[in-house]
């Protein structure tokens, strides 16, 4: 079936949005963006309060290069089912589930004969869940990560405090609430471009800002306490993990304000087949840069891309 897909705010090819459902009857949106003679596939990842048409602009940069993509719009953001109370609160009952959103994914793409090979760009929370896919029998055969949230970001002094606090809260049935400092607000509608962690380019802050302005159903707000929780297991569960013998690469801000680059740091420097780029005075948003900024790390991925085709 047909899912509502907002080209005017997109920037990017023609796309085909459809509806997906999950075994646990959650439901979540794709959307395709075919390429005809198309070198391979590339799985779109986003990270946590994203939504597909922000991926316009590289789904239109990997078109020209020769590969088809797709997005997912994860459960509780999106125009997927949100799965909490508060519709603003970017929620999960267990970081597993988001697997199970990837697993229907994947049988689509398989019953639609979407051409192969299939390769990931995974961003932030993304990264998170790309990462544990590629620990799994899984069918990419090369990788990208852009700024994974393989950890978060906090002063030593803090991390105790919050992990004890989003586990507090399970126990005493408050981890539907926000954790200090976050809301239900958009960081777009209550944040500027001088105080922001995601992008150096002000129109591109500005493109982000009109889109969910344009559409405020794609807008989400911070996490809830319970997803904090769930984020923190799962990103310490994976730390103990070897990483897997599939090629990647990782891109890395030296300005990165949310997920934690030591963490990235450590993992790339152990991967088999990995190579991390740092890239000097970006963000957390890496690839929502201006085409000239990002069109370096692009051809990069592709490159990657390229070597695994056989």
């Amino acid at each position: 079936m047909n899912a509502p897909y907002f080209a005017d705010v997109a920037d990017g090819p023609d796309g085909e949005a459809i509806w997906l459902t999950t075994k646990d009857n959650v439901r979540l949106r794709c959307v395709l963006w075919p390429l005809a003679e198309a070198k391979g596939t590339v799985f779109i990842l986003p990270g946590r309060t994203e939504y597909t048409e922000k991926y316009g602009p590289i789904a239109a940069d990997l078109a020209a290069m020769g590969y088809a993509a797709l997005a997912i719009d994860w459960r509780g953001q999106g125009l997927a089912d949100r799965i909490h109370d508060d519709p603003g609160a970017g929620h999960v009952d267990e970081f597993s589930d988001y697997q199970d959103d990837l697993a229907v994914v994947l049988k689509e793409a398989e019953a639609r004969g979407l051409p192969r090979p299939w390769f990931m760009l995974a961003h932030s929370m993304g990264g998170c869940i790309g990462l544990r896919a590629l620990m799994t029998d899984n069918p990419f055969a090369a990788a990208a990560f852009s700024a994974p949230m393989w950890g978060i970001q906090m002063s030593n002094a803090l991390r105790p405090f919050a992990t004890g606090l989003s586990a507090l809260s399970r126990r005493v049935g408050l981890s539907h609430l926000y954790p200090p400092g976050q809301a239900g607000e958009s960081v777009f509608k209550r944040g500027t471009f001088e105080d922001n962690t995601l992008t150096t380019d002000p129109a591109t802050w500005d493109w982000m800002r009109t889109q969910v302005a344009s559409h405020p159903e794609l807008s989400l707000g911070g996490p809830s306490l319970h997803w904090l929780d769930e984020a923190l297991k799962e990103t310490r569960s994976l730390s103990l993990m070897p990483s897997p013998r599939t090629p990647v690469v990782t891109f890395l801000g030296t300005d990165e304000k949310i997920v934690d680059p030591s963490r990235i740091e450590t993992r790339m420097a152990h991967w088999p087949e990995g190579e991390l780029v740092v890239l000097d005075g970006l963000r957390h948003e890496v690839l929502m840069e201006p085409p000239e900024v990002r069109g370096p790390s692009m051809r990069k991925i592709v490159d990657l891309f390229d070597q695994h085709r056989a």
